[in-house]
């Protein structure tokens, strides 16, 4: 995978004392970050907005423990995927295919193709719900939509948009913001962040699913080690890496939990979501009648920015694994696998995206998809960071080995407890 890849990291320069070396320092501590800040904000997307507000207002605060536990996964997961990718030189799919056998590694790629398009279909639901909140039909909004991220990617200018869309995320920092100034009681996170809250329904069990399959989704994972490995980030250079990982994950979760907090404090209790302008109610107590319009803006960036980049992740993880060719400068007769499946993805996503029916049931609907697939692929992660033939001195040490492996069969058991009782309310057993 060579696209998209953060930009450089500018390495830093000697400089005078005092106070200069300080912001010099705190420059320096900036620039290491890159593809583990990207991947979190790409992470905090249509679907993750609508599972961690579904949260809140279904279940007040009592998700908050699950997604303290969903942190330390994610933080694991993420930095054995970039190690992987800084002590290799290469991406997750890459290294499937040289170390499982064939029927593995194509497993594997079903896998990552089912996950992900049920992450497109999420992303353009999401942008739908944005244009929504302004008052423009789904049925306008995204076959527009699908045409333009297609035409950015395809025949445009895609790191420019990439920033664009980046931008208009950024209106997301107002939900910490509204977590202080919403006036939660903050005894009551407390003690839900750091004491299981369980409530014992299937729709709790449900949501928690969703909970790790839009925080812990098989894309992040795959863009976390393909970015490392594209930008030459070697051995020597993982302490920087290993920092903006770990940073990304937890700032992203951060805002997962403020979203959860704000919407648990303004409409929890109320029940599942109907449509995005209950989400942006929560928004009112802290910016007033502008609340509908800030949601949607960022909702919007999000969105489209998730749905340029998880599909071009994608056409690109499938590529290298069966090793045909792979960039956004080629043409389609030069690369047809790659180009075909970018184009299939947009089409596909934005039409399920256009069926009728509550969108935010879609997006909630659509990670819960994901939780099922991400045991799958956290499982082949774990396996690859646990051989020394792959990471050799860098393998995962034995206290790491034992929380990585607790993290994947922790959510594998969540997963399987689900798809079990889904099933069985299919024959009428649930």
């Amino acid at each position: 995978m060579t696209e998209p890849t953060p930009p450089p990291v500018p390495r830093a320069t000697p400089t005078s004392p005092g106070g200069s070396r300080r912001r010099l320092g705190w420059m320096a501590w900036v620039m290491v970050l890159g593809p583990g800040v990207i991947a979190a904000i790409a992470g905090v997307d249509a679907g993750g907005i609508a599972t961690y507000a579904s949260a809140g207002a279904e279940f007040g605060y009592a998700t908050l423990f699950v997604m303290l536990l969903v942190t330390v996964a994610l933080v694991v997961v993420q930095e054995m995927s970039a190690r992987l990718g800084a002590h290799t030189g290469e991406g997750l799919m890459a290294l499937i295919r040289e170390q499982f056998p064939l029927r593995a590694s194509a497993f594997a790629i079903v896998a990552l193709l089912i996950a992900n398009l049920g992450l497109v279909v999420s992303e353009f639901a999401g942008i739908g719900a944005a244009f929504e909140l302004f008052g423009v039909s789904r049925y306008i909004a995204v076959p527009i939509a699908a045409v333009v991220v297609w035409a950015v990617v395809v025949l445009g200018n895609y790191r420019w948009a990439e920033r664009v869309f980046l931008v208009l995320a950024l209106a997301l920092v107002t939900y910490p913001i509204a977590a202080v100034l919403g006036e939660p009681d903050w005894g009551a996170v407390t003690s839900n962040l750091l004491l299981p809250h369980v409530v014992w329904s299937k729709e709790f069990l449900f949501l928690c699913v969703a909970l790790v399959g839009t925080t812990i989704t098989p894309y992040l994972q795959l863009y976390q080690a393909a970015a490392v490995a594209d930008r030459g980030a070697g051995p020597d250079e993982y302490r920087k890496v290993k920092v903006d990982t770990i940073t990304g994950s937890i700032v992203a979760n951060v805002v997962a939990m403020a979203i959860i907090i704000v919407v648990g404090t303004a409409i929890g209790g109320s029940g599942p979501l109907g449509s995005a302008s209950e989400a942006a109610e929560a928004l009112e107590p802290v910016v007033g009648s502008g609340a509908e319009v800030l949601f949607g803006i960022g909702l919007l960036g999000a969105s489209a920015l998730a749905a340029a980049v998880v599909p071009l992740a994608t056409a690109y993880a499938v590529a290298e694994a069966v090793g045909v060719e792979r960039s956004v400068s080629r043409t389609f007769r030069e690369a047809p696998l790659f180009m075909g499946l970018f184009t299939a993805l947009v089409v596909v996503g934005a039409a399920v995206a256009l069926i009728p029916g509550n969108l935010i049931s879609l997006l909630v609907n659509m990670q819960v998809l994901n939780g099922f697939i991400t045991p799958i692929m956290v499982t082949f992660i774990l396996i690859l960071a646990n051989r020394r033939n792959v990471l050799g001195a860098a393998v995962n040490g034995p206290r790491f080995r034992v929380v990585a492996t607790i993290c994947v069969v922790a959510v594998a058991v969540l997963a399987a407890v689900v798809f079990v009782q889904t099933v069985a309310g299919w024959f009428g057993l649930g």
